[in-house]
């Protein structure tokens, strides 16, 4: 490897693309382009990144399979900056197995951790933390130390464990201040923003206020029936019934919810519940059904009583009613959480991180476009979707996860 790859390579290590760019701008050969791509990829220029790395991939010989390798793990990375999710997960597996097999630990243990953080973006808590214990990050550059321990947050984040997640970001903050590449340092402040911001609204009794999330840990960890309007679950300790798929009851269990410990009217629970802004005999018989099966899931932890108007919840063993709500308000809440990241999304890569369907994402974004509140650009496959971070708002509990305490 001649002195300017050399050099190239260094430069772009320290985060410095220009820098690399300078050096082998002009050149054709397969490991300057190699280096090109990862300098546009630096400088925000995905597409142009992927072009130059299958160019590169291309040019070099079959004999250089770890340099080929490299040029693998280096296109996953752009996907995963590019919220392409559907990568071939089997071809980065082979690439990493090429640089261990050949003593490239560093880039090996760099594509370990994209896997890892593929995982956590789809929700993936479980295998993401298995995958994750098998590197050790003491071992490991700063770069990759700070990247480790900001996985370590993001799972602390989503499993809302508020001191796990700052513990881990403190460790971040000290190997990227050691590693002095802005990227890493901008990438660790804006994790420690999210830790810090809103992120629920505790509504009880009539009264709402705004939580943090070591705020939503406490609240969860208490002797309270908490009603949680952001994983659509109903929890008191370690008893959970989860009503994620059963909208309507989770509705009447909210509005019940956030009146405790007085009553709601029939027509209150219709119009919240159905949708409905008139009440007939048929929405009062429906009605009955739906809150004897909300009064048969809520036994274990919750009572459901009719009174002269309405019914009203309340909780077993005199505890405290609570409802965690989500620090925006909207039917699309999870679809935004994701593009608040401030990246280009696919509708694709939206449906696998949300374990849903293309077509259910493409309605929830066509209403939000209608709404002005994300917008999109190119078409058919490569159209992309994205909008502005919500201001002061944190989106950890908008995300799905496993439920905490699993």
């Amino acid at each position: 490897m001649d002195s300017l790859i050399t050099a190239a390579a260094h430069a772009l290590a320290a985060g410095d693309p220009l820098g690399a760019l300078k050096r082998v701008a002009l050149r054709d050969d397969a490991p300057a382009l190699a280096l090109r791509g990862i300098a546009m990829a630096q400088l925000g220029d995905l597409d142009r990144a992927k072009a130059l790395l299958r160019r590169a991939a291309r040019r070099f010989s079959p004999r250089e399979i770890v340099a080929r390798a490299r040029c693998v793990v280096a296109e996953a990375e752009i996907a995963l900056a590019s919220r392409d999710l559907g990568w071939a997960e089997k071809r980065l597996e082979a690439a990493r197995d090429i640089l261990e097999a050949h003593g490239d630990r560093a880039n090996a243990a760099h594509a370990r951790y994209l896997s890892v953080r593929r995982l956590l973006l789809i929700g993936q808590l479980s295998d993401a933390e298995r995958l994750l214990a098998t590197l050790d990050p003491g071992t490991m550059t700063l770069p990759l130390r700070t990247v480790h321990e900001l996985v370590v947050a993001g799972i602390a984040l989503r499993r809302l464990q508020a001191n796990a997640a700052r513990a881990a970001l403190t460790r971040a903050s000290e190997a990227a201040g050691q590693a002095r590449i802005p990227a890493l340092t901008a990438e660790v402040e804006s994790a420690w923003r999210l830790l810090d911001a809103p992120a629920a609204r505790l509504i009880s009794a009539g009264e709402e206020r705004v939580l943090r999330l070591s705020d939503v840990e406490t609240v969860l960890s208490s002797s309270a029936l908490v009603i949680d309007g952001c994983r659509h679950v109903v929890r008191r300790g370690r008893t959970v019934v989860s009503l994620a798929t059963r909208p309507v009851l989770f509705a009447l269990a909210r509005t019940l919810g956030e009146a405790s410990p007085g009553s709601v009217d029939r027509e209150t629970l219709v119009a919240r519940a159905f949708g409905s802004r008139f009440v007939d005999e048929s929405h009062r018989a429906r009605l009955r059904v739906e809150v004897g099966r909300l009064r048969s899931a809520l036994k274990p932890v919750a009572e459901v009583r009719a009174t002269k108007t309405g019914f009203v919840l309340t909780a077993r063993r005199a505890a405290v009613v609570v409802v965690l709500a989500p620090p925006v308000d909207d039917a699309h809440a999870a679809v935004l959480a994701f593009l608040t990241d401030g990246e280009a999304w696919s509708s694709s890569a939206l449906a696998l991180a949300l374990g849903t369907s293309q077509r259910s994402v493409q309605r929830a974004l066509d209403g939000l476009a209608g709404a002005g509140k994300v917008q999109s650009f190119g078409r058919g496959r490569a159209r992309r979707w994205l909008t502005s971070p919500v201001p002061g708002f944190a989106t950890p509990l908008l995300l799905p996860a496993a439920v905490p305490g699993d």
